[in-house]
């Protein structure tokens, strides 16, 4: 097995930690609070969190035996580009992403919206960038050409 973690993992779980401490700390402190009813904050968020839980399990169903939790390719790994993975390269961060957003949405200011989801989001920038070199160093020209026509998170935008 390949490994090209590079502390992403580490970095990614100091960053969540960091981000959600900061966050609950902010609900003793209310900072810019949204400005709606509380029930239609409750399920955005939970509209959100099942969405992003949804996605990612998918993901992760349709990758089978060649996930892991860690940035690496097994011997016998092959390039899986149907579902989701036809769309977009990493749609279990995809689904990590909107499971945070409806994490902050739920903590219901947009003081916690900015402080969980761009240092979170750059923590997975980072992890995914440590992923795509391991997969076009596994996978080369075959790994270009499924980059070229898929997204990185977001089809058809990102």
């Amino acid at each position: 097995m390949e490994k090209g973690d590079r502390g992403s993992l580490r970095l990614l779980w100091f960053t969540i930690v960091a981000s959600i401490s900061i966050s609950v700390f902010l609900l003793w402190h209310p900072v810019a609070a949204f400005q709606w009813p509380r029930s239609i904050t409750d399920v955005i968020a939970l509209c959100l969190l099942m969405s992003g839980i949804i996605v990612r399990w998918f993901a992760i169903f349709s990758l089978g035996k060649y996930f892991t939790v860690d940035v690496a390719v097994q011997k016998e790994h092959i390039l899986i580009h149907t579902g989701m993975y036809n769309y977009v390269r990493h749609p279990s961060y995809t689904g990590l992403l909107i499971e945070f957003i409806g994490l902050a949405v739920y903590f219901g200011t947009w003081a916690s919206l900015m402080i969980i989801v761009i240092p979170i989001t750059g923590a997975m920038m980072y992890r995914i960038r440590c992923e795509e070199m391991l997969l076009h160093e596994k996978f080369g020209t075959q790994y270009e050409a499924y980059a070229a026509h898929t997204k990185l998170l977001i089809p058809g935008i990102l």
